[in-house]
């Protein structure tokens, strides 16, 4: 046997090209094969392989082939430092570890060490198994395994294979299940809105409404007699988490509107009577109704006038007062806006009645949890530093994001004033209209913090754009009219709308009715009826809108500002009256 021979025999399996493992060796120990594997323990190691004969280089190289094309591409490995005294034990390489075959049937059985980390483990336990059987398929050709022993092993197999289909089938349906019950928390979905903006404790918040364990408030001063839009995100959210099991709390602040709050404000709000005030707060009730359920203990409503109007002077200024910091007080940015213009003591007080507020509904209702507008904050940690001085307990609070658009502005004005919920104030027309003319940037952002459609839903939507948002600001116009009003309505004022748009039957839309009085002679001047139907707040803007061209009377366009309107154009249905593309109302003389 020579270096030409063992060369040859290298070249027959396709090894020893460019000195690639295994090539020849030829030095001082004489004659031999270089081959690399790769050890469990210690890497990959390089060996010199040396025989007395050329058929037990052939055997080796033989047992190397497949190793190289086989077995490294599997974790499960065979030693091949001395290969000759394991193969009466084989020892197997799985996951980096030594293991044995009982070893590697435990695996098999055990499903939280295979299945959790394995998306498709049985077609990878198939391709496993017939390595196996390719190791003992040397075995027997090394006269080490018997064919009876091969043949038992075999049908172990079959059986715990079966075994092990069967019971990984159930683990993978378990889990199936547990997936598609697996929702996102409350507080995740809240998150997910955008409608969470700061927080006390997040972790304690978090569990409190996920488990419906929060007794929540959220106050109302009553200085209208209708709610608004900026009172509809407040609204929605008390929704949302009595959903989830939490019971709300309606604060109405019959007490706090004798004062009034500072709060976003430049100015001192306007006083108002005791009747004003509990007539704003019936109507409040009414409408909050549509969203909050009262039945049963579920949500409360309570008037911060029961305990306000009783307090004495002095007790306050003594038990709650002395608690309150004015340095920390004036630090707050909603005072520093007002000390510019004058802060009077009246509205001062205002921090520390909320505080009260708080502390009273903690200590006689249960409610751990307050929510308010962002710019409440300062207010809000003012009940939770009254009650941690007082009762040496923990409340906690939450702001909400306030709903402003692209401009940075509030929403919920119009020229004409505020979007209301009462359909007397604000149609439902109206109401539709407003969230279907919203800015193209402002749509998406509204549908995901007002509405209750899904969230995977929404984020769909988030790659519209053109044509695409005026479906998605119908969607959002809809959504929320049939949350106030009711889907009977929200069908109307969308059918109306669309209609109306399309030059077709517009009877369902707003209408504006003036009397004999409001006629000169028998007509009205262009600018006036713009003036009366609402459309403008002023003659002044009335003219820039006939100037600009963007007035017409039943289709035909007025651009003389001078222009009248006789008596007889209003018979039967009336005229319609537009202003831009998407501002109309019927007039009617009665």
């Amino acid at each position: 046997m020579n270096k030409e021979m063992i060369l040859n025999l290298l070249r027959q399996y396709g090894f020893g090209l460019n000195q690639k493992d295994p090539y020849l060796y030829d030095g001082e120990l004489g004659l031999g094969i270089v081959y690399t594997f790769k050890d469990p323990f210690y890497g990959m190691l390089t060996r010199v392989y040396q025989a007395p004969s050329l058929k037990e280089y052939e055997d080796f190289l033989n047992k190397y082939s497949w190793y190289k094309k086989n077995g490294q591409k599997t974790r499960v490995k065979i030693c091949l430092e001395n290969y000759k005294e394991i193969m009466a034990n084989p020892k197997f390489i799985y996951q980096g570890k030594e293991k044995n075959y009982q070893e590697l049937q435990d695996i098999a059985q055990n499903k939280k060490e295979t299945v959790l980390k394995e998306k498709n483990y049985i077609k990878k336990l198939r391709r496993t198994v017939s390595i196996l059987m390719q190791i003992l398929d040397i075995k027997r050709k090394l006269q080490i395994e018997t064919r009876k022993n091969y043949e038992e092993f075999y049908q172990n197999y079959i059986t715990k294979k079966e075994a092990f289909e069967k019971e990984l089938a159930n683990y993978l349906k378990e889990k199936q299940e547990e997936k598609e019950n697996t929702n996102m928390t409350l507080y995740e979905e809240l998150k997910a809105r955008g409608l969470i903006a700061q927080v006390t404790d997040e972790e304690l918040i978090a569990d409190l409404i996920n488990n419906g364990k929060a007794t929540f408030y959220i106050g109302f001063d009553p200085t209208a007699d209708s709610l608004h839009v900026g009172h509809f995100m407040a609204l929605c959210l008390m929704k949302r988490l009595q959903m989830a099991g939490n019971k709300p709390i309606a604060l109405i602040g019959g007490g706090t509107a004798m004062i009034g709050d500072p709060s976003g404000r430049s100015d001192m709000r306007q006083m108002m009577t005791p009747e004003q005030i509990q007539h704003n707060c019936d109507c409040f009730k009414e409408q909050m109704s549509k969203f909050i359920d009262f039945s049963d203990g579920k949500a409360l409503m309570v008037n911060n006038a029961d305990w306000l109007m009783d307090l004495n002077y002095i007790e306050v200024l003594r038990e709650v007062g002395a608690h309150f910091s004015v340095n920390r007080m004036l630090s707050h940015e909603c005072y520093k806006q007002r000390m510019e213009r004058g802060l009077t003591f009246l509205e001062f007080n205002y921090m520390i009645m909320q505080s009260y507020d708080f502390y009273e509904l903690f200590q006689n209702y249960g409610c751990n949890l307050q929510f308010g507008g962002d710019d409440q904050w300062a207010n809000m940690l003012g009940g939770t530093e009254l009650i941690r001085r007082k009762l040496g307990k923990d409340a906690s609070a939450m702001t909400i994001t306030l709903l402003l658009n692209s401009e940075g502005k509030k929403m919920g004005k119009t020229q004409s004033g505020a979007v209301w919920l009462d359909p007397n104030k604000t149609s439902p027309f109206d109401f539709y209209q407003y969230w279907r003319n919203v800015a193209d940037a402002d749509v998406l952002k509204c549908i995901r913090m007002l509405t209750f459609l899904p969230l995977e839903q929404i984020d769909e939507m988030d790659s519209w754009e053109g044509s695409q948002l005026n479906k998605a600001k119908e969607i959002l116009a809809f959504e929320l009219t049939k949350l106030v009003h009711g889907e009977e309505e929200a069908v109307r004022a969308q059918e109306s709308a669309r209609a109306l748009f399309s030059q077709g039957n517009a009877a369902d839309m707003p209408t504006a009715e003036l009397t004999e009085e409001d006629l000169a002679d028998g007509s009205i001047d262009i600018l006036t009826l713009l003036a009366k139907s609402g459309l403008v707040s002023s003659k002044s803007e009335a003219r820039r809108a006939v100037q600009q061209g963007g007035v017409a009377v039943d289709g035909e366009k007025v651009t003389d500002i001078y222009a009248t309107i006789e008596k007889d154009k209003f018979a039967g249905e009336g005229i319609v009256l537009k202003k831009g593309k998407k501002n109309f109302r019927k007039v009617v003389v009665k």
